[in-house]
């Protein structure tokens, strides 16, 4: 579960990074920004609390 987090979010963070520079939909493209960054904070206090 914890690497699935972690290919959606290199997913959203390319189209993010594509969608900054090829168009101009920003309302979409700061979307996907977040939901990416949630993802990845997820994956990491996951990833901290099993360690515990």
């Amino acid at each position: 579960m914890r690497s699935l987090l972690y290919i959606i979010a290199v997913i959203l963070i390319i189209g993010w990074a594509i969608g900054v520079f090829a168009y101009s939909a920003t309302g979409l493209i700061h979307a996907l920004l977040v939901i990416a960054i949630i993802s990845l904070l997820l994956g990491i206090i996951q990833r901290s609390s099993s360690t515990i």
